[in-house]
């Protein structure tokens, strides 16, 4: 959490009023039934994808390999399509949790028919 909070600082939602870590700590409210280690995936889901933390700095904070892992695999890549990037997830069960949570919570966010049906989609693939 600490290092979710310190990474985000300054950072903020499409609004550009509310502070991002808000999602972060909204992603680990919709995990926290499944364990210490989802609510720690869910705050740093976007760190490495958002901020300027790198996986070296997560290792050298001592975070377990398995969060790290799923940390990893939810940080989009441009190597890769969006549905194979489902698909990575959808085998990592850290992973998948926290981005099932990760959409219901930018749903909640005001989202865009475009972020609508992409979530919908990435909803049923996951879920299935």
């Amino acid at each position: 959490m600490h290092i979710a909070f310190k990474a985000h600082v300054n950072q903020y939602r499409r609004d550009g009023v509310t502070p991002y870590i808000n999602h972060p700590r909204d992603v680990a409210d919709r995990v926290r039934h499944l364990g210490h280690e989802y609510v720690c995936v869910a705050y740093l889901h976007d760190v490495l994808e958002d901020t300027k933390v790198t996986y070296s700095d997560l290792e050298n904070e001592g975070i377990p390999e398995n969060i790290l892992k799923a940390v990893e695999i939810l940080t989009k890549s441009d190597d890769i399509s969006y549905d194979e990037y489902l698909y990575y997830i959808k085998c990592n069960e850290l992973a998948c949790q926290v981005k099932i949570a990760d959409m219901l919570s930018n749903l909640a966010d005001s989202p865009t028919n475009k972020q609508i049906r992409k979530y919908a989609k990435g909803l049923l693939f996951l879920v299935d």
